[in-house]
């Protein structure tokens, strides 16, 4: 970790553990604080009461802290506190580190521990077995860091500051452009849905089963529904064996899918063409729309809203997750709206429009989020 010709120095020159602690008072409210992997920083854990905290001691950080995780410092658990969170508390699993030399700029290290020779560094300063690996303290001190004078940390600081704030604002200004984007579908669904009739599921899109009879050296690759609308996911294939007693049911593109057990938590989604020669489990609740009365995708958007997740959860009753099931006769009964099927041919390519720009969006961010290796690396190898 040598930039272009910096000293270097160990971090037990630089940094100093901070071991402010404090008595829990079981009356009194305490902001906590966590680590994200992968250089992501320090955010707010969550308000508790000391009465929840049930232990004598915690330690308290301050602004400009270097905390880290001693069992995720290998994966890049590490930043720095920020001024919102001075005063907050951690377990002995996060030490934090004062910078007692004004050779080092915090920010600078908060950029610095962003690199992966930086983290490969935790990694080697970290021992134990599989499940027990710890950062080892007094070996995270040795370690050496590269240090320019300080003009040219804070001016190597100032410049990381400034692009990552671009990158944030055009971060901003696309999650402004979801929101307005999807208020608008709201809204044109709203529209298209006034004032029309509802019919019930049985009369719209009924169940269907396609019951498989599995065979000896026959592979059958299972599909999976993500719940909040997040769409289906594939499986790996089950050999014979493998689905021993296991009822299978095919599911073709076009299909209308609820999980039984989720639903209620929007594990709803259309089945796509790729989709097509998957199967599901006894768990799976497959309807088909009938054509020129309704379509897939316009139900399975009505099911994700609040009416509709309120009528799913309706008719699944029982307590909080695996018992909660979404009954084949109660979702039958259920009465959705059904407007002029060529409105909702026109609503679907509208919801088509929108995922296409998400996705597009989505690719913006994730070239965004993979200049900043690149920005990190010729700021410490000097050429920034």
């Amino acid at each position: 970790m040598t930039g272009n010709g910096w000293a270097t120095v160990p971090l037990g020159e630089v940094l100093e553990k901070n071991e402010e602690s404090i008595e829990i008072d079981v009356t009194a409210r305490y902001q906590q604080v966590t680590v994200r992997l992968w250089g992501k920083g320090v955010v707010p854990r969550g308000e508790t009461t000391g009465l929840e905290l049930a232990a004598g001691r915690r330690f308290r950080v301050r602004a400009g802290d270097f905390i880290l995780s001693r069992i995720d410092a290998r994966h890049g658990a590490f930043g720095i506190v920020s001024d919102e969170l001075d005063g907050a508390i951690a377990t002995n699993d996060f030490p934090s580190f004062k910078v007692v030399d004004q050779r080092l700029a915090p920010g600078f290290l908060k950029w610095l521990s962003c690199t992966p020779g930086f983290i490969e560094l935790c990694r080697s300063a970290s021992e134990g077995t599989t499940n027990r690996v710890r950062l080892k303290e007094d070996r995270f001190l040795r370690m050496s860091i590269p240090l320019p004078d300080r003009d040219e940390q804070d001016r190597i600081v100032t410049k990381i500051d400034a692009i990552v704030a671009k990158m944030n604002e055009a971060l901003s200004d696309k999650a402004e452009i979801e929101r307005e984007a999807e208020a608008m579908l709201r809204s044109a669904f709203a529209q298209i849905i006034d004032g029309v009739p509802s019919r019930t599921m049985n009369d719209v899109a009924p169940l269907v089963r396609r019951p498989v009879e599995p065979k000896m050296g026959e592979e059958y690759p299972e599909l999976g529904i993500r719940s909040f609308g997040k769409g289906t996911f594939h499986k790996p294939a089950l050999d014979y064996l493998s689905v021993g007693t296991k009822r299978l049911y095919g599911i073709e593109p076009g299909d209308l899918l609820f999980s039984n057990v989720f639903a209620w938590e929007g594990a709803i989604a259309v089945a796509q063409p790729e989709d097509g020669g998957r199967y599901g489990s006894h768990r799976f609740i497959t309807c088909v729309p009938k054509a020129g009365v309704s379509t897939p995708e316009f139900l399975c958007f009505y099911f994700l809203t609040e009416e509709g997740l309120r009528k799913i959860g309706e008719a699944s009753p029982g307590g909080a997750g695996r018992n909660r099931t979404l009954g084949l006769t109660k979702l039958t009964e259920i009465e959705v709206p059904v407007p002029e099927y060529g409105k909702q041919v026109w609503f679907n390519r509208l919801q088509a429009k929108v995922a296409a720009m998400l996705v597009a969006q989505k690719d913006a961010e994730s070239e965004l989020d993979a200049l900043l290796p690149s920005i990190l690396d010729k700021a410490f190898k000097g050429e920034l």
